[in-house]
């Protein structure tokens, strides 16, 4: 079983990641039973029978907009949202959206190009799973979590910026 990083621990993944073959239509695709986070095409296209289940997930690719499951966010257990190269940050944009304009508070998962060194500023925008690339050890990535130890912006993991966080201390008086 694939282990994937949840809530800053290393956790086995009990979810399935559903891709279309290329020879299948959203439509036409039969979906598994079963924990299964499924491309947003076929959960746009089978939503009335997907909504009756129970354990499903939703993943967006980041040419994709997270606003067409403002009805659906309290319903998904789980949404990815696909990293296709770690250069492309579009995803931070769709997991803010997701926390801050649609109310979402399931998991938000990283899949695809997830690296290390941007796992801090991912959870800065509200992820709390991570599924990092294969050929990375995701103990190493776990520590990328915790590369730094304060952030001056308030974020979605910090509501409030450093200097409001910080006691000050009174002026000394001359007397």
């Amino acid at each position: 079983m694939r282990e994937i990083i949840k809530d800053k621990a290393v956790v086995n993944d009990d979810w399935t990641l559903m891709h279309l073959a290329e020879a299948e239509t959203p439509e036409a695709v039969t979906v598994p039973t079963g924990k299964l986070i499924v491309p947003l095409a076929v959960w746009e296209a089978q939503r009335s029978k997907l909504r009756e289940r129970t354990e499903i997930g939703v993943w967006i690719a980041s040419h994709e907009r997270p606003e067409v499951l403002k009805e659906d966010v309290k319903k998904l257990s789980v949404i990815a949202v696909d990293f296709p190269k770690f250069s492309d940050g579009r995803g931070f944009s769709i997991a803010y959206n997701l926390r801050h304009r649609l109310g979402y508070t399931g998991e938000l998962r990283a899949i695809g190009d997830v690296l290390r060194d941007q796992m801090f500023y991912m959870q800065r925008v509200g992820f709390n799973a991570f599924a990092t690339r294969p050929d990375r050890s995701i103990h190493e990535a776990l520590k990328g979590l915790f590369d730094f130890s304060e952030a001056y912006q308030a974020a979605w993991d910090r509501k409030l910026p450093l200097f409001r966080r910080v006691e000050r201390g009174q002026k000394a008086t001359q007397g």
